[in-house]
């Protein structure tokens, strides 16, 4: 039943001609699904209140809350259409007044971790783009077809919305920066092995699958009591995220999951400067796939000792100084950081590796991510020790992946297994870093049965290398006929 309701909201999205891609499915689903959400929240914990005698005083003003203006109900539970709104009011009523009310609830909330600030920053960053009031009230029709009462209920649409997240993630149009393989985190998520009343953190959240999968492999522990279940909940996951697309997604995604007021925040981890973040700031467990290829602005690299235009980079010192003595972390990059000869790869494999002990690489082949060239390699390391050896796994799945063929988790079984000990292996060996150049620092990824991993540049890297080597030649040619007419001149 859920799946088929998807299936008919995004068939009217399509009809949308705001609505363009599976990014902007995602995007309208979610903010007609949280406010659905809210709704069960607020009416479960009004007849909660009952039961023990209590008031419960709502969030939202009577003529905001889902059951008045989106799917008010005759007496026999069918929607009221003499009640109902629709086409042009229905449309009017969202822009002008629901919108700009539920925005307003950022600036009457207590703190960022409430649910009336989630309510706030919200709908201040996303846009109704259903133009049509039909289409909307279609729309809204099938959405509260959806319940979001029980577990089995919330299991499923999480299900149905992390394949949302995953075809929007194949979307191409940046799409593959919200998506991360979900084998690949439950892999990352069962070597890191976080533990109940520890403080997780992602501080590039994207769609939030990292502490989604940590929540499902901690609530999956043996003997939990109520009050582990209540760290879970309130005291556990912590995010940030610029993205005001993906802060919405990470949000609707934890709520999926279980965890009613996410700690997410909607700002730039970046902006952050470094020499500013005190112990109390720091997390016990840090997982994470920030994005890379990015270009930071000069006063974003001020904020950060090794100063370089890469997003991915300044994202790995942002998790070592974040991380606590003895924290663990897990944090995938390019695999090109590993052997890059500029003054910042160098210096931040000299930071890594004499702040933290780099226990474990993970080589991704390629097509590990849907739509992304780009290879990469998982980093596990603990904060408090220098490395003294890395214990390096190379992922080969024996066959071509790709949207037709993903990874799977069976994929990942001898990893994780082998990981424990840290075994050698055809795919696996250990490298030793008092043998390595202590210049470079290079840790390459170089199989002693194998020979060396080539590291294959995508085509995009390859154009931007092009394109460099053009703009050089271009200006030494420049300067060439400077120098030419200089001396026709003289002459």
């Amino acid at each position: 039943m859920f799946e088929q309701a998807f299936k008919n909201i995004d068939d009217v999205l399509w009809k949308e001609a705001g609505c363009g891609s599976e990014l902007d499915y995602a995007e309208q689903t979610s903010w007609l699904l949280f406010l659905k959400y809210l709704d069960g929240l607020e009416q479960d914990k009004s007849m909660e209140a009952q039961l023990e005698g209590k008031a419960y005083s709502f969030i939202l003003d009577e003529p905001y809350r889902w059951d008045v203006w989106a799917a008010p109900k005759t007496a026999d539970g069918k929607l009221d259409h003499n009640r109902a709104l629709t086409g042009d009011d229905l449309r009017d009523f969202v822009d002008r007044k629901l919108f700009p009310y539920l925005h307003g609830f950022k600036q009457k909330a207590s703190g960022p971790n409430t649910i009336e600030y989630k309510i706030g920053e919200i709908f201040g960053e996303i846009k109704n783009k259903i133009h049509s009031g039909y289409n909307l009230r279609e729309i809204i029709d099938h959405v509260d077809e959806l319940r979001f009462r029980s577990q089995a209920e919330k299991h499923e649409l999480s299900y149905l919305y992390e394949a949302k997240i995953k075809n929007m993630g194949n979307a191409g149009r940046n799409g593959g920066e919200y998506y991360t393989p979900r084998p690949l985190i439950r892999a990352i998520v069962q070597v890191v092995k976080p533990e109940i009343g520890k403080r997780i953190y992602d501080g590039a959240v994207g769609s939030a699958g990292f502490l989604c999968e940590a929540f499902d492999y901690l609530k999956a522990q043996p003997n939990l009591t109520t009050d582990d279940m209540k760290v879970l909940m309130e005291r556990t996951f912590y995010g940030k995220e610029k993205k005001s697309l993906a802060y919405v997604i990470a949000i609707m995604n934890m709520i999926l999951h279980g965890i009613e007021a996410p700690n997410i925040i909607h700002t730039n981890t970046l902006a952050e400067n470094l020499a500013d973040v005190q112990e109390k700031d720091r997390f016990d467990v840090i997982l994470a796939n920030p994005p890379f290829g990015g270009k930071e602005r000069k006063e974003v690299q001020q904020n950060f000792p090794i100063r370089t235009g890469e997003t991915a980079f300044l994202f790995l010192q942002h998790f070592i100084k974040m991380l606590r003595a003895g924290g663990r972390a897990g944090v995938v990059i390019k695999n090109t950081f590993l052997s890059n000869t500029d003054n910042a790869s160098v210096s931040l494999r000299k930071l890594l590796l004499e702040s933290c002990n780099l226990h474990t690489v993970l080589d991704c082949p390629g097509g590990t991510f849907q739509g992304a060239g780009v290879k990469t390699v998982v980093l596990f390391f603990e904060k408090g020790a220098p490395t003294r050896k890395v214990w390096y796994y190379s992922l080969d799945p024996g066959r071509n992946m790709g949207k037709t063929n993903p990874l799977n988790d069976a994929d990942m079984a001898e990893f994780i297994e082998l990981q424990q000990t840290k075994a050698d292996s055809p795919k696996s060996w250990s490298l030793d870093i008092a043998g390595i150049d202590q210049t470079t620092f290079d840790l390459s990824v170089k199989n002693p049965d194998g020979g060396e991993v080539v590291i294959h540049r995508s085509p995009l890297e390859i154009m931007e290398e092009i394109s460099r080597g053009d703009a050089e030649s271009a200006e030494i040619l420049a300067r060439i006929r400077v120098l030419l007419s200089h001396s026709k001149g003289d002459n």
